[in-house]
């Protein structure tokens, strides 16, 4: 049974990774050497060139770093590197917490380093070349640290508090963590803003001036609390925009990214944040943490019927069952499943931005978010001319041209 559980994880990622392969040939099919006649007026001819190659070099840089990962995930698997792992961390520690943390931390921080060499070409060559980067060296070295600290302490808690669960509470197991994960969930939606964006962001309160005044006044026209809205100093970083809605509550906030205010009109803006009202009137954040914890309930019920059975950790060599070999064989197994409720999020978040979208056109104006729509997607070189099936599987947000066509029918 463990050889064959094995040979189950060894096709799952294959099948995954040709998946990949085809969606990107399959997008690859709609690059086109002229503008096409659709995005005249929105792409010129320079700038739809450059968006071309971006996502061309950025096709090719993904083929690569994912052909080397499936490479290396096979070879660990066939060479029994993760049952190398486990044997070592047992001869430092017995005691399941710390065997749990060692092994995740030591399996984290590898692929991290692996990772970091393909992570400062895409960061200071293909975004540099295509003007994005604004990423000092000095600014990636802090962030590497910053996410290694985050990651000990929420993550390594978060760990550790489900394997102290596990070891406790048997067969009440994934409600009992399912209860704990929803508290923390909820908690880091709250304050995600608060806590650990200011690690790596300044955010300072927008301003008085005509954009805050239109803001507060939209805010004041559709009933909604607005007391936060702040400005983070995304170009930092890189040169696209953004602008995102975060919290529940009273720790609800929006945030503009300094690039989005830099480009745009006071009317594209408030479009914008017009837009991100719509997500919490029509309470998408909350429908979307409710999901999410529906999902993480279904994975951790699917977990407690096998996690107990030795034949997981087996599966991927090792000699004697534990719970932390058990989550990682399982986690490969769930993938496809997890793909699948992927799919249908976003589906799901699709819906949303059209109906955000539709929220914005009705209760301000369609004209000004589908010029600022317009903007940021030439600004960031996005694509806009997807494959179907490639943004049935990926895409969170509709593609423009079909969001331009919604906001049509709204006027």
């Amino acid at each position: 049974m463990a050889q064959t559980l094995f040979y189950i994880i060894v096709v799952i990622i294959v099948a995954s990774y040709l998946l990949e392969r085809i969606l990107e040939y399959l997008n690859m099919t709609y690059w086109s050497d002229k503008l096409p006649q659709e995005l005249q007026g929105i792409y010129d001819e320079k700038e739809y060139k450059r968006s071309q190659d971006y996502h061309k070099v950025n096709t090719r840089f993904g083929f690569l770093t994912s052909t080397i990962s499936l490479i290396a995930m096979l070879l660990i698997l066939f060479l029994g590197g993760f049952a190398w792992l486990d044997e070592t961390v047992r001869q430092w520690s017995t005691h399941p917490i710390l065997m749990a943390l060692l092994f995740f931390g030591i399996l984290g921080l590898a692929a991290d380093i692996l990772s970091t060499p393909f992570s400062i070409y895409d960061t200071f060559v293909i975004e540099e070349k295509f003007g994005f980067n604004k990423t000092t060296p000095k600014t990636f070295i802090l962030d590497k640290i910053k996410g290694w600290f985050i990651g000990a302490i929420l993550g390594g808690g978060l760990l550790a508090l489900i394997v102290w669960i596990y070891q406790s509470t048997g067969s009440w197991f994934w409600v009992i963590a399912w209860g704990a994960i929803a508290l923390f969930t909820i908690f880091l939606t709250m304050f995600y803003s608060t806590l650990i964006v200011p690690l790596f962001n300044k955010q300072t309160p927008l301003e008085e001036g005509d954009l805050r005044k239109s803001i507060e006044n939209f805010a004041s026209k559709v009933g909604f609390k607005l007391q936060n809205i702040f400005v983070i100093d995304g170009s930092k970083r890189s040169t696209k925009a953004n602008a995102y809605f975060s919290g529940l509550g009273s720790k609800k906030r929006i945030v503009l990214f300094d690039t989005l205010i830099n480009e745009h009109t006071v009317k594209e803006l408030v479009a914008v944040l017009a837009h991100e009202i719509g997500h919490y009137k029509k309470k998408h954040t909350t429908v979307n943490v409710v999901v999410s914890l529906a999902q993480t309930g279904l994975m951790l019920f699917i977990l407690s019927w096998f996690i107990s059975d030795p034949v997981l950790s087996k599966a991927l060599g090792a000699e004697v069952g534990s719970f932390h070999m058990g989550i990682l064989a399982f986690g490969l197994l769930y993938s496809p499943l997890s793909t699948l409720l992927g799919i249908l999020m976003n589906i799901m978040s699709r819906k949303h931005e059209y109906q955000a979208d539709a929220f914005a056109a009705k209760n301000y104006e369609a004209q000004p978010l589908q010029d600022a729509l317009k903007k940021l997607s030439v600004k960031n070189l996005s694509n806009l001319r997807p494959h179907p099936a490639y943004v049935f599987v990926h895409y969170s947000h509709p593609p423009l041209l079909r969001r331009l066509r919604a906001l049509e029918g709204e006027k």
